[in-house]
């Protein structure tokens, strides 16, 4: 199952990030002679209200949330390894308010700290600003969680042995994170990144869904997903569930790909 969720993971990513050489039109482009079109050979997942192709819009909007959420993970990934290291080695006081911040972060509803903080930012601004500062704001606000996690390993391979004997031999504190402590903190690490990429795809999705996320005219699922709003057009246009679908089986895969990597969370 595990080999097949990767394979289709694959399939979709591909599919987005060639997603200028497949999308059948340009993802903005308004055939105004069509608009909400049925599925044809033209447009096989039909046209929205303003007469977009559903099928460009899909695969250009799914590019941007499969390519810059894992974008935002591994930056969240990062942030949490320098401060969980960092409080992990320094102990005492340091140690104490970073898990102090940490629980902070941890406390407060997540979403509801992502929609704070973008509604104090200007909503006025240009789709490649508002996707920067979309998931931007995914990696400095999901640094918490992670950091805590690699804080205990980091603690766990303190006081190891073999770091006490090289502190003894006189080896200097930066020689002890890279040769040492990071090498032990690879699958934690690559744990919390996975864990952290479908975390951030559904959240993007729920800020697209507020009109706090990625701005028109650039698609993203969070942005397409909007249109089911409309509950009474979806029976007369099932094809509008597309991004859904597409969204559900991305989070499936992600979720097969996940359980060898939680035994070292």
């Amino acid at each position: 199952m595990r080999r097949a969720a990767i394979i289709v993971l694959g399939l979709l990513a591909g599919a987005a990030l060639f997603a200028g050489l497949l999308a059948p039109a340009p993802f903005d482009m308004q055939f105004r002679d069509f608009p909400n079109a049925a599925p044809s050979k033209q447009f096989p997942l039909g046209t929205d209200d303003l007469g977009r192709d559903r099928l460009s819009r899909l695969l250009h909007g799914a590019r941007v949330s499969l390519l810059m959420a894992p974008a935002a993970a591994l930056a969240a990934t990062f942030l949490a390894a320098l401060i969980g290291i960092g409080a992990g080695l320094a102990g005492g006081w340091v140690e104490k308010l970073v898990m102090l911040a940490a629980d902070l972060f941890l406390s407060l509803p997540w979403m509801f700290l992502l929609l704070s903080m973008r509604a104090v930012l200007p909503l006025n601004t240009s789709p490649l600003v508002s996707l920067a500062i979309t998931f931007a704001l995914l990696s400095l606000l999901g640094w918490a969680g992670p950091a805590r996690v690699v804080r205990v390993a980091v603690k766990a391979v303190a006081s190891s042995g073999y770091l006490l004997q090289a502190k003894a031999a006189g080896v200097r504190n930066w020689r002890l994170v890279i040769h040492h402590v990071l090498p032990n903190l690879r699958a934690v690490m690559r744990a919390q990144f996975w864990i952290s990429v479908p975390v951030f795809i559904l959240a993007e999705a729920n800020l697209s869904l507020l009109g706090l996320g990625v701005a028109e005219p650039l698609p993203s699922l969070g942005t397409m997903l909007k249109e089911l709003e409309n509950y009474s057009a979806i029976g007369a246009r099932p094809w509008m569930l597309a991004p859904a679908v597409f969204l559900l089986a991305v989070m499936l895969c992600l979720q097969a790909v996940l359980p060898q990597e939680e035994g070292v969370r």
